[in-house]
């Protein structure tokens, strides 16, 4: 346990950096108020998302959807909990991703138990073009999964073709 304490006290920190920078737009910017940052390319913008990421889902009021994407998002946070215990401790780059995703993955789903939505924020555009709003959590999971990717890109295969 105590190998894994860098990596779960960065997972902590994260998971309290999503939930005070949610906590400060929810006080200071009111529902789909836009604050603009960078001009013509980035703004403060608050939306409540009750779907998955980057809004899928988020039309629908219905409370199956919900309890679906919550017991869906549950099972992936125990999936990627259990992961992590797993990861061979030698495997650093594995072990920052998956706290990273358990962080992103917890972050939110606090925010679907405790608030019925997720608070979004982020808003990235240019012109009409905008990127889905997001938040930190929505990061920590999509850095995590790139970092991933990288950690399986790199793996050697476990057996070679013989010639």
């Amino acid at each position: 346990m105590k190998k894994n304490a860098p990596y779960l006290l960065l997972a902590a920190a994260l998971v309290v950096l999503d939930q005070v920078t949610k906590g400060i737009v929810a006080r200071t910017v009111t529902l789909y108020e836009s604050v603009p940052v960078i001009p013509g390319f980035f703004n403060i913008t608050r939306i409540h998302n009750k779907g998955a990421i980057f809004g899928t889902f988020s039309r629908t009021d219905s409370t199956l959807v919900f309890a679906l994407l919550t017991a869906a998002s549950l099972a992936a946070l125990a999936f990627v909990v259990v992961y992590f215990f797993r990861a061979p401790d030698a495997d650093k780059l594995l072990k920052v991703a998956l706290a990273l995703i358990m962080a992103g993955a917890f972050g939110n789903q606090f925010d679907r138990l405790i608030r019925g939505h997720v608070i979004d924020f982020l808003d990235f555009y240019v012109g009409g073009a905008h990127w889905p709003f997001f938040n930190v959590a929505d990061s920590c999971i999509t850095i995590g999964a790139g970092l991933m990717l990288i950690t399986l890109l790199r793996r050697k295969p476990a057996c070679t073709p013989s010639s």
